[in-house]
């Protein structure tokens, strides 16, 4: 499968189906067919008008769309989205929200790289903004990124972050949002070590597979059944001629799509016809629900190979950072050495994805920080998007997060030696 032919089939396969799609909705459009009363045409018209916006939103990066956030004086600030720091394979952007005093929250909000692009945290971002400065992690699309950038894999990852955080200094509160959660935890750790003065105030992951294996999901079902050589001779390809990346390998974003999508086909089958529906009777909106989620929910991007591989193979197949024995930079970073950096988890009941208990091991790992600074806290109901974007995040963990951060706002004390492990409390 590594071959471009196999990546530009994928494209070809996409731009026929949007072609088809533009096709079927000028057919539809002619004047001509509004002399008939056949529903015909309006059908198709309305099937094509679907299926066209479906696949042209697959390559297209969605914007933030985040004009402007209500300030405390009542009045409309615009919101200037800029990069603090520039990287081949991401970059640090800010939301400047601008004419309004600097507020002393700073959260630096991890976006996952799992095919989708970082506004998939758009609700999370404006749900943030008027309470904090809000920073996050736009990672590129592995299409776009030449060759000559050389490789990027959780330890590029790992480092990233760490770059990112000395960049904006101690007083940082992270939030990592499910993948990104145990390098999070990793690259805390790493500036413990390395730089202890440069580690955040607080550390809150969301729905992350810090422990893989406490607790089954069909991704660590996946990840046990599939041999590295199968995943990679199956999932990975090389980047086209269409893009700068050409000859890159990566595991395509099309093909995580068709992953999600096949996981509950049925319901998106559901979704689609009904919308094709709607259309034909004049009943949809550029913005209705259904469009605001799949704009969003088909924007996929690619990611590096080697990034993809060695998710799987270090972070879920051998459990490095679940057993306390990942290496970045060719050195072992002991997650036990967190000392200053209060900690909280955060899971959903219903979770499918990175169920209740993979995520609160990180706990267990923080042996050297105090039960005072260790918290955790599982949502009743809320499945894996729920707990950083929809109901439950608005009306529950958002205000436990920002309290969490508020508490641990103030300058840590240096810890005198570790402690015994958590028993773990809620919050």
């Amino acid at each position: 499968m590594k071959y471009m032919a196999t990546y530009d089939l994928m494209e070809t396969m996409r731009v026929t189906n949007q072609w088809l799609g533009a096709t079927a909705q000028a057919m539809g459009a002619f004047p001509a067919a509004g002399m008939t009363a056949n529903p015909m045409f309006k059908m198709l018209g309305a099937w094509g008008e679907v299926t066209e916006r479906a696949f042209s939103r697959m390559v297209a990066k969605p914007d933030w769309n985040i004009a402007s956030v209500v300030g405390e004086d009542g009045r409309d600030h615009l919101v200037e989205v800029e990069v603090t720091l520039a990287k081949p394979f991401g970059d640090l952007i800010h939301f400047n929200v601008t004419d309004r005093p600097e507020k002393p929250r700073k959260i630096l909000l991890i976006a996952p790289m799992s095919g989708h692009y970082a506004t998939l945290l758009r609700s999370t971002v404006v749900s943030l903004l008027p309470d904090a400065e809000v920073y996050t992690t736009d990672w590129h699309n592995a299409r776009d990124i030449p060759v000559s950038e050389g490789k990027f894999d959780v330890e590029d990852y790992t480092l990233y972050l760490v770059d990112f955080l000395k960049e904006l200094g101690p007083d940082t509160h992270v939030i990592a949002v499910c993948q990104p959660a145990p390098l999070a935890l990793a690259a805390t750790a790493y500036l413990a070590d390395e730089n202890p003065k440069a580690q955040p105030r607080s550390l809150t992951l969301i729905g992350g597979p810090i422990d893989p294996d406490a607790a089954a999901t069909d991704v660590t079902d996946f990840g046990r059944r599939v041999t590295m050589g199968q995943l990679e001779g199956t999932a990975i390809q090389r980047v086209g001629f269409k893009y700068n990346g050409v000859g890159r390998q990566v595991y395509p974003g099309l093909l995580q799509l068709a992953s999600f999508m096949s996981m509950n086909a049925e319901r998106h089958s559901t979704a689609f016809t009904e919308q094709v529906m709607r259309v034909a009777q004049d009943e949809a909106g550029e913005h209705d629900k259904h469009n605001k989620f799949y704009d969003e929910y088909l924007a996929v991007m690619d990611m590096t190979a080697e990034f993809y591989l060695s998710t799987v193979e270090r972070i879920f197949k051998g459990r490095e950072i679940a057993e306390n024995r990942f290496i970045v930079n060719g050195k072992t970073v002991d997650i036990g050495k967190i000392s200053t950096v209060a900690v909280k988890t955060v899971e959903g009941s219903e979770d499918d994805i990175s169920a209740p208990g993979q995520c609160i091991a990180a706990l267990d790992l923080c042996t050297g920080l105090p039960e005072d600074m260790k918290a955790s806290h599982v949502e009743p109901g809320a499945g894996h998007y729920g707990i950083f974007a929809g109901k439950s995040w608005r009306n529950n963990i958002r205000p436990l997060v920002l309290e969490f951060i508020d508490a641990n706002a103030a300058a840590p004390k240096a810890a005198k030696g570790n402690v015994a492990p958590l028993k773990k409390k809620k919050a």
